[in-house]
């Protein structure tokens, strides 16, 4: 029997291209969609350097109703999609809103839409921790109070889990999982694909590789003065194939029918928090090298500290994250490397 064919939206992004890795790896075809907006068409390159097989290819925008519809008749077998594309930096989603409501909430509906029409399907949507603001209590399991969104990045995807929510409830043949991710770093071991932004980084991770290799002066860390150990956020940094996996465990639970519901939450994390400057630290220790940091003030939208309770995917979805802190950031070390003798072969 030939595996089934999943559509990744996303797919050339971060964490849907070490999905569609994984996914091959299990022997599903795969169809990405991406409209080249953060992410390049080198990384198809990459998808197929690792697994040897490139995945079809659809360079279309999911705001374009016409076009979702269109999609759906070209591959009428997909019934099964993972749904990454969306706008996800804080700051920028505080600044413009509007784009961020367009991009997040109006391609979910067009997509779910299609799903819709199916007599099955299945869907798994990229959701974020941020959907819990500032946690009461620590660590954060799945039926913690979701509050007010500290940012419209955070509120889409709230608002992203109770559109999923409300379908399924009257959708006979549709299955959904929400995952809720905490905070993904690092790349896939043999440094062909990784977390590649487009102009300034949004995330800590990617600012700390860019200053280690020089490409900036130094590092800001947003805030000395939390009510924490070192006084740095505390956040639960989760290695991306980690977090990939996940994605592809999901999929075979509604695959398989092994759902308690037609909609499921599970949080994605690996339990451990870890401070702005234990990641410097640990990112000095498996480089080798110091890296130029200075503390400025707090950034708009941040909370404390947020790390995850992973029982719940642990032991009902099966799935638990097995990589260091040390093994991520040394991935995303020798991925930024990578990068720079690209740069530096190119120019």
């Amino acid at each position: 029997m030939s595996k089934k064919r999943v559509l990744v939206t996303g797919g050339l992004g971060f964490i849907g291209s070490h999905t569609v890795v994984a996914l091959q790896n299990e022997g599903f075809e795969v169809v990405i969609i991406d409209n080249l907006s953060n992410s390049s068409l080198d990384v198809l390159g990459g998808i197929a350097q690792i697994t040897g097989k490139t995945p079809e290819f659809e360079n279309l925008d999911l705001r374009e109703k016409e076009a979702v519809k269109n999609f759906f008749e070209k591959y009428p077998d997909v019934e099964d999609v993972i749904h990454f594309a969306a706008s996800k930096a804080v700051g920028e989603s505080v600044s413009n809103p509007l784009l961020y409501y367009e991009n997040n909430i109006s391609t979910l509906v067009y997509l779910l839409q299609e799903l819709n029409k199916k007599e099955k399907s299945n869907f798994i949507f990229s959701s974020s921790c941020t959907v819990y603001g500032q946690a009461d209590k620590l660590p954060i399991d799945e039926d913690a109070p979701v509050k007010p969104a500290e940012s419209p990045y955070g509120n889409t995807k709230q608002i992203g889990e109770e559109i999923i929510r409300d379908t399924c409830k009257i959708a006979s043949g549709l299955k959904a999982i929400s995952l809720r991710y905490f905070n993904p770093i690092g790349a896939h071991p043999t440094a062909e694909i990784g977390e590649l932004p487009l102009g300034t980084p949004q995330n800590l991770v990617p600012f700390i590789t860019q200053t280690a290799i020089g490409k900036r002066e130094q590092l800001s860390v947003f805030g000395d003065d939390y009510p924490t150990e070192d006084g740095t956020a505390i956040r639960d940094y989760i290695h991306v194939m980690d977090l990939a996996e996940a994605h592809v465990v999901a999929l075979q639970r509604l695959i398989q029918g092994k759902e308690r519901s037609n909609y499921e939450v599970f949080n994605l994390g690996t339990g451990t928090g870890n401070s702005v400057l234990e990641v410097i630290k640990s990112f000095e220790k498996v480089s080798e090298r110091n890296l130029p940091y200075k503390i400025t003030g707090r950034r708009e939208g941040d909370v404390i500290a947020a790390y995850a309770d992973t029982n719940k995917a642990n032991d009902v979805l099966g799935w638990k994250a097995k990589r260091s802190l040390d093994d991520a950031l040394k991935s995303a070390w020798k991925w930024q490397q990578e990068v720079s003798k690209k740069e530096t072969e190119e120019n």
